[in-house]
């Protein structure tokens, strides 16, 4: 399994970027994806996670800014951010679990198998 990210550039405060996560050697019918930042000196912490029926759960820091989707037609993950704040500075990675158990979306990576390298986004003011 592979995980590869993109779209990671630089914004101003205000604008807006989608990441995608393109997902290769898997195309399981059931499972939880992630998105996770991490900021120079910060731990990973868990920004969006979606489930195979569509279930989606934030942090409170991105609510009503960030939308995790995934087209499973192209087995890619997004993530549309907007209303971009300096805060948002990041390395952001994608992550897969393929645990057909798996029931509710997830920000905890210890929960992940599967992590993709990072694609970095820099808002400035």
């Amino acid at each position: 399994v592979q995980l590869v990210e993109s779209g990671g550039a630089s914004a101003q405060t205000g604008g807006s970027l989608r990441l995608s996560c393109a997902v290769s050697g898997s195309t399981a019918s059931r499972y939880c994806m992630g998105w996770f930042r991490q900021a120079s000196g910060d731990e990973r912490e868990g920004v969006a996670s979606i489930i195979s029926d569509g279930t989606t759960t934030y942090a409170e820091s991105v609510k009503g800014r960030f939308t995790i989707s995934k087209d499973n037609t192209k087995n890619t993950l997004y993530l549309q951010m907007n209303d971009l704040k300096p805060e948002d500075t990041a390395m952001y990675y994608c992550a897969l679990d393929l645990d057909p158990s798996t029931l509710t979306p997830s920000l905890s990576e210890l929960h992940y198998n599967y992590w993709g390298q990072g694609t970095q986004v820099t808002v400035s003011s």
